[in-house]
């Protein structure tokens, strides 16, 4: 029975075929932005074999057309909600207490004619609750004035006052504010210590969940005797601190595992992924899932039945013969550990800290069965180490930048329009994408193609997505029902879609690359559709302003750069030319935001901001292979920097065509010099051989089923571009892609095609897979000093040419010691 299963966790559209593939093989930050380290769908070993199939979070995926895009592998376009919730410092009035309001977080504790004191967590100044140190002093000074000395206190439910929220996490700035992260350490040990104070009152504590709970949310809950939760689609469980590169440091590490068995327990904390009610349930998670609105009553009768003896606290789940052997034995846990380990090595590559710390500290709870002191020590020791790591800094700074980038930046006088009905032109793959994550959220959708037969294909798009969230119990049957009506389909042969039109307030446009359709359809729009209506094109490659050029308003236009596969991929760039207006530039800013994309903000010109900072990364590609640099080196290069994959794989699967009609594409835009150094007639010949990559069976590997090698004619053939072999070292050979993409950010920075170092570090992340854990390439410069890299950048200017020459950006902040992050 053993070696039966399987023991493991377990032209334009060419640039956006690049753009999609890198999200094909990403993994570590998809979707919405940070899917798991290990994969939101892995699994651990035991009962736990199979795939999930969690769709990266908005963390891998498919193919598209149009020069728009990445496709990486998150949950698709869910976002992913992380540990943490950030707090930007700012002044907020003085709390002054009242009768009626004795405590800032917290409403006035009731307590019932049978002892059950209940407590709900209630930050007025916040949509959600959050834990920080200050809520706990509080809760601290509460439970010692009203609770503990209270002997007629039997029980203690801990409800919340959100209409949504339990508590979503912890508050990122007490992190953030400690420039000495060593402060955290009492800080963190005060936070256990008051949760074994509540204990040693020796009541029922009970935690009555709706909406989020967690990171501290959950690990609130983990040190109750009981956890009921609702099954609305709202409320989700998870210690997802792990996508900060950090792990649940109030005790978590060691109260869930207890709970839910040691596999179960691991796959929550190395993937971060959410977990749902049933799911919940069924793992031994919470005790009870009950609807809303009667929460708060079972809660209450279920604390008076504990304290009374008629309740009992719910046991841990029995386990199977083959899960007691790999978790309750010396040869089973062995097995277990070097397998986890294993898949943490290949899906992190050794960049990510924090799940091995994780790991290390089940072992040591392990180790240390009745020592909770030893345990909770050893935590919070991993804890600090992990705060004080350039990786969880980089981590964090994207996910402060993701919030950040939840509200527009046109100023807050600019309301976005009321949008209703969107219409979507061209059913292809990224026109079906675009229409199925805008019917996800609750939009009415018109999906519109010359025939139909283009429409029923777009249809069969949608539909098997959705057919898959459906049986992945991402979707509920419901929501498939509902979003389904949303979408209705129209063809140029349908007699009303004219009259459909006069009711749209935005069209999305997302046909071919063709400057002279897409303005044919501006002006057709505009015959049916209402002044009022807002077009967006979805171009990855014209200029907004020359889709713009003859319209009846163009204030109305506007360039949304959707990312391929849409319904997983999380970024969108708005482009908005000289002559939009505010109110479009929002209005397409709210839509994209309530689509789940990230919206970034870029100016018009060729290639925007992503594809424009991929160029010169792929031009270096045979300047490194003329200079002496193998193709299996190359690869392996740039994977162990922490790119998603390396370029010759890239190259493979986008397709050797595509690959070499994006260089070509940008050589000829407005980059100059920094789009030189490399042949590009390396591709051209291998595409006149027919080596077009992955889909040929031949590209520079030979695919042979899921094998690749790289032949003897590969080799020959790459051999004679060589002029001298160098025999760079690893560094080298990154520093040399690497400095190509940072410098066309910085000079995208310089040039204000983008408004801040916030948005270059989110769209590159999210558009194009660079190392999260370096935090984006602002966040990287500043890692390893700006003036240091300028440094080595001018020597490789000498040495190989003046594509390398640093913007003078990046000059003047070596000359002045600045720092892009702040």
């Amino acid at each position: 029975m053993w070696n039966s299963r399987r023991i493991l966790l377990s032209s334009s559209s060419s640039v956006a075929a690049v753009t999609r593939t890198v999200g094909r093989h990403r993994g570590v930050v998809s979707g919405h932005p940070l899917a798991s380290i290990l994969g939101s769908s892995s699994s651990v070993i035991g009962n736990h074999w199979q795939s999930n199939n969690t769709v990266s979070s908005n963390h891998p995926a498919v193919e598209t057309r149009g020069f728009s895009s990445v496709s990486a592998a998150p949950a698709a376009t869910a976002p992913v909600t992380v540990a943490v919730a950030v707090d930007e410092p700012r002044k907020k009035p003085l709390f002054v207490p009242t009768p009626e309001r004795r405590y800032e977080y917290f409403e006035n504790p009731v307590i019932t004619a049978e002892g059950v004191a209940v407590i709900k967590f209630d930050n007025p100044s916040k949509k959600v609750n959050t834990i920080s140190f200050a809520l706990k002093d509080e809760a601290l000074k509460m439970w010692d004035k009203e609770i503990g000395p209270n002997a007629d206190v039997k029980s203690v439910v801990f409800a919340s006052s959100k209409d949504d929220c339990f508590i979503a996490g912890a508050d990122i700035y007490d992190i953030q504010a400690l420039e000495n992260k060593q402060e955290l350490f009492p800080m963190m040990e005060g936070a256990v210590d008051f949760f074994r104070h509540l204990k040693a009152k020796q009541i029922p504590l009970v935690a009555a969940m709706h909406g989020p709970a967690l990171g501290g949310g959950l690990e609130w809950a983990l040190w109750c005797d009981y956890r009921i939760c609702t099954d609305s689609p709202k409320t989700k469980l998870g210690l997802p601190e792990v996508k900060l590169g950090l792990l649940p440091g109030f005790g978590g590490t060691q109260k869930l595992f207890p709970l839910v068995g040691l596999q179960a327990a691991m796959d929550m904390m190395l993937t971060g992924k959410d977990i749902r009610p049933d799911k919940a349930k069924k793992m031994g998670l919470v005790d009870l899932v009950v609807a809303q609105p009667s929460l708060e009553a079972v809660a209450i009768q279920t604390a008076k039945g504990l304290a009374d003896g008629s309740i009992q606290k719910s046991k841990p789940k029995k386990k199977s013969l083959v899960n007691r052997f790999i978790e309750d034995t010396t040869p089973g846990r062995m097995i277990m550990w070097k397998k986890v380990e294993e898949m943490v090595q290949k899906n992190t590559n050794g960049n990510y800290p924090s799940p091995l710390a994780i790991i290390e500290c089940v072992k040591n709870g392990l180790e240390h069965p009745s020592d909770w002191d030893a345990r909770f020590k050893f935590e919070r020791e991993q804890f600090v180490k992990l705060a004080e790591t350039p990786e969880s800094e980089g981590l964090i700074g994207i996910f402060d930048g993701m919030t950040k980038m939840k509200r527009h930046p046109f100023g807050d006088t600019v309301k976005p329009l009321e949008v209703k009905k969107v219409a979507v032109m061209g059913a292809g793959l990224m026109g079906a994408g675009i229409a199925q994550v805008t019917a996800e959220k609750g939009y009415q959708v018109l999906l519109k193609d010359r025939d139909d037969a283009a429409v029923a294909c777009g249809q069969d798009y949608i539909t098997g997505n959705w057919d898959k969230k459906l049986k992945r119990r991402h979707m509920t049957k419901y929501k498939y029902n509902i979003s389904s009506t949303n979408v209705v389909p129209l063809t140029d042969e349908t007699e009303s879609w004219k009259r459909h039109f006069a009711g749209a307030d935005m069209v999305i446009e997302a046909v071919f690359e063709n400057l002279d359709l897409k303005r044919q359809i501006v002006q057709q729009v505009e015959e049916v559709a209402p002044e009022r209506c807002i077009f967006a094109t979805n171009t990855s490659a014209i200029p907004i302003a020359d889709v713009a050029q003859g319209a009846k308003r163009p204030e109305n236009i506007v360039g949304m750069h959707y990312f391929s596969p849409v319904p997983s991929m999380p970024l969108l760039e708005i482009i908005p030319h000289e002559g939009t207006s505010d109110s479009t530039k929002a209005t397409a800013f709210a839509v994209g935001t309530k689509q789940g994309k990230t919206c970034i903000v870029v100016k018009d010109v060729p290639g925007f901001y992503v594809n424009r900072c991929l160029g010169p990364f792929l031009t270096e590609v045979p300047a490194l292979i003329r200079d002496g640099v193998s193709l299996e080196r190359l690869d392996k290069a740039m994977k162990n920097f922490g790119m998603p994959v390396g370029p010759i794989t890239l190259a493979d699967e986008v397709g050797i065509d595509v690959a070499s009609h994006v260089a070509k594409f940008l050589s000829n835009a407005d980059l100059g010099v920094r789009m030189e150094g490399g042949d590009i007639s390396l591709m051209e010949n291998m595409i006149k051989k027919g080596w077009l990559g992955r889909k040929s069976g031949q590209g520079f590997y030979t695919y042979k089923g899921k094998k690749k090698t790289i032949n003897s004619e590969i080799q020959s053939y790459v051999k004679d571009f060589v002029v001298a072999d160098l025999k760079l070292k690893e560094k080298e050979i990154q520093d040399r892609m690497v400095s190509r993409f940072v410098n066309e950010a910085a000079k995208c920075l310089e040039d204000e095609i983008i408004a801040d170092p916030v948005v270059g570090d989110i769209g590159l992340v999210f558009g194009i897979g660079f190392a999260p854990f370096r935090g984006g390439p602002f966040r990287y410069l500043d890692n390893v000093g700006v003036d240091n890299y300028v440094g080595m950048m001018n020597g490789f200017a000498e040495k190989y040419g003046p594509q390398f020459e640093p913007c003078q950006l990046l000059k003047d902040y070596a000359v002045s010691g600045k720092k892009f992050h702040q």
